[in-house]
């Protein structure tokens, strides 16, 4: 692929509208740009996560996630376009249940934090299904994909059970939420 951004500005945007994949315009406030600008904001939070300690097994898989969220946010970007697939839903399943499998099964709702990497796992779990409420949002007004949502919501249990793993090894534990504090 050649050089595609000669130039960062052109000024086409400064009529509050914005080029989509295919070539149309739409309102920079619209329900599509809203979910495509969301999914590449959680794939940031991703790459934030990246930044810190991480057992290379977990990275090689946050990785290959930043790769299909990008893919998911240009199948978001063209309309009609397919870029997520049941198997990338599969591979996420059977991450999910590989990481959860040591786990042990919760009893109590689970505070944000564990630790730097945990906490920023967090953040990107929010992000995620932020992006989710997005794309469904989109799809009550055009035609998307519901291999789309799926991703996404498949997403964000793991980064949950991403940021358990990671609490448990970073020795900062989970931190529970106490629902007993208010009594007495």
């Amino acid at each position: 692929m050649g050089n595609r951004l000669s130039k960062i500005y052109t000024r086409t945007g400064d009529d509050g509208s914005t080029g989509l994949g295919d070539g149309s315009r739409i309102a920079k406030d619209s329900a599509r740009v809203g979910a495509y600008g969301t999914v590449d904001e959680a794939n940031s939070t991703i790459g934030l996560i990246l930044a810190s300690e991480l057992p290379e097994t977990i990275r090689d898989q946050l990785v290959a996630i930043q790769h299909q969220m990008f893919d998911l946010g240009g199948e978001l970007c063209i309309p009609g376009h397919a870029a997520i697939f049941d198997a990338d839903i599969d591979r996420l399943e059977q991450w999910l249940d590989a990481h959860n499998e040591d786990l042990p099964p919760l009893k109590d709702f689970i505070l944000p934090g564990g630790g730097e990497a945990a906490a920023r796992c967090h953040i990107a779990r929010t992000v995620v299904r932020r992006a989710e409420r997005e794309t469904v949002a989109l799809a009550r007004v055009d035609t998307i994909r519901p291999e789309a949502v799926r991703y996404l919501n498949r997403l964000s249990d793991l980064l949950f059970v991403l940021a358990r793993v990671l609490a448990r090894a970073s020795g900062h534990g989970e931190v529970l939420w106490n629902h007993e504090r208010r009594k007495g």
